[in-house]
């Protein structure tokens, strides 16, 4: 069994691509039309089980399961334990710290779209204030 701090490591650094794919998939520009797709699908779909499937697109904490699964299967990562309980507790462990992760980079998002309103909003004023200001020749 691996060291604790190697386990908190892995942990860290294996939840970064776990939501950067989630979020990218879920959030970005380059699945837009994707993502509007299984929005309709997971609303007129006829069955639960296909809306429920298309759902996990939409939702970047329902889709970082999946990616979660997807890397465990790949890493053979286990949190813990050796056994098949280690793989359950680095599951949840994984999804809860890729989700800080995303909930970070969306605050951050959101902090810089807000300043670059403020900003372009100083400068409005400023070219009106310019323009209104008599000319000193």
């Amino acid at each position: 069994m691996k060291e604790i701090y190697v386990q908190i490591i892995w942990l860290l650094v294996l939840a970064i691509p776990v939501a950067c794919i989630s979020w990218t998939v879920t959030h970005e520009q380059i699945f837009h039309e994707f993502k509007e797709w299984c929005v309709v699908c997971s609303k007129n779909k006829k069955t639960i089980i296909k809306r429920k499937f298309f759902y996990l697109f939409t939702c970047e904490y329902c889709f970082s399961h999946y990616i979660t699964i997807f890397f465990l299967l790949l890493t053979q990562y286990k949190l813990l334990l050796t056994d098949w309980r280690g793989y359950i507790i680095s599951g949840f462990s994984l999804v809860f710290v890729a989700n800080v992760y995303m909930s970070l980079f969306a605050l951050l998002r959101q902090s810089i779209k807000k300043e670059k309103v403020e900003i372009a909003e100083i400068e409005k004023i400023s070219e009106t204030e310019q323009k209104n200001a008599p000319n000193n020749i």
